[in-house]
């Protein structure tokens, strides 16, 4: 077994918070929790003789700027985001990257400690909080590519396009989000090669939001889930008030299920929390249960209330409260 670990950026630096063993064959690759794409490989696959690792750093949660609060509840503070380096012997692949500047400078300076060759960044999905650092990130990377699935690249735009910028996200996070941001260009095929090993694009269709991916490295057994899994933390479900696309969540859900993952990454976690698979069937039971309690209740107030008898401990109530209002409008 090899040490697993999370890491929590914050304003100086970098701490290590957890430190646990996970298990995993060794002809399979070594895993640590802290992506043909020739971007990755421009002179051809190579042999895996390097096994891969994987290190998360949580881009710690930090206060959003708006006065719609849950019931009770003084400030809303946006839930930490995970970004996951998958590295071999020289080279490595960025998935996700945090919203504001403050973060991404902590992300590049952890990546840069890592000691690897940056070759790609890569985008599970187009919500701005999973992307709007790759800019600053690309300043101490410059010879690093960007990039996303094509559906996915519809999305990033939306979500920087002026009016998404000066309505939901600045107002936000004032003068915290770079003024630069960065689009993908698009994937070649589904597969970027990393000295050998395939990191495979999954599409998942719709998750939180519209034309989501993941990311299953088959070699380590590892699944970075960007938005389509939680970990203790409140599903952003305001974009599927409808049971039609919970459904599409759920299929996707299984989708990521049925590559037997053992360790999966979610895009928003609880500080501390593992990164077992076992969060693919806790993310299916929330929205069967919000399903559930959304037949059986009247208002949103109701919903809600009822929702944080079942996930008294999960964070991020803000999202809950917004999820409520979709379906109880």
């Amino acid at each position: 077994m090899t040490s697993r670990r999370e890491f929590l950026s914050n304003a100086v630096g970098i701490a290590l918070i957890t430190a646990s063993t996970w298990p995993i064959r060794a002809d399979q690759g070594r895993s640590r929790h802290g992506q043909s794409d020739s971007s990755a490989s421009n002179s051809g696959r190579t042999t895996q003789n390097t096994p891969l690792r994987w290190d998360v750093l949580l881009a710690p949660s930090i206060p959003a700027i708006t006065s719609d609060l849950p019931p009770g509840e003084k400030e809303r503070p946006w839930p930490p985001i995970s970004s996951t380096l998958i590295s071999g012997e020289r080279d490595a692949v960025l998935v996700d990257t945090p919203i504001t500047v403050e973060q991404a400078r902590a992300l590049a300076n952890w990546v840069v400690a890592s000691g690897k060759n940056l070759r790609t960044i890569y985008a599970t999905h187009g919500h701005g909080d999973h992307f709007f650092g790759t800019s600053t990130v690309l300043e101490r990377f410059p010879g690093a590519r960007f990039v996303a699935r094509p559906d996915v690249i519809k999305v990033m735009r939306q979500q920087a396009s002026p009016e998404s910028l000066a309505t939901f996200w600045n107002p936000r996070f004032p003068g915290q989000i770079s003024r630069h941001l960065a689009i993908a260009e698009e994937l070649a095929g589904s597969v970027i090669n990393l000295e050998g090993h395939d990191l495979v694009s999954v599409p998942l269709g719709f998750t939180d939001t519209a034309s989501t991916t993941c990311l299953h490295v088959p070699s380590i057994g590892l699944i970075v889930a960007g938005d389509a899994a939680y970990n203790g933390d409140h599903l952003h479900l305001s974009e599927s008030p409808d049971e039609q696309k919970r459904q599409e969540w759920i299929a996707a859900l299984d989708k990521m299920e049925s590559l037997k993952p053992r360790a999966v990454i979610a895009g928003h976690k609880r500080v501390g929390n593992d990164d077992s698979p076992r969060i693919i069937g806790e993310t299916r039971n929330y929205i069967r249960d919000f399903e559930r309690l959304a037949m059986r209740t009247t208002t949103a107030l109701e919903l809600y209330d009822e929702m944080l008898k079942l996930y008294p401990d999960w964070i991020n109530r803000g999202a809950l409260w917004t999820s409520v209002r979709a379906v109880k409008t």
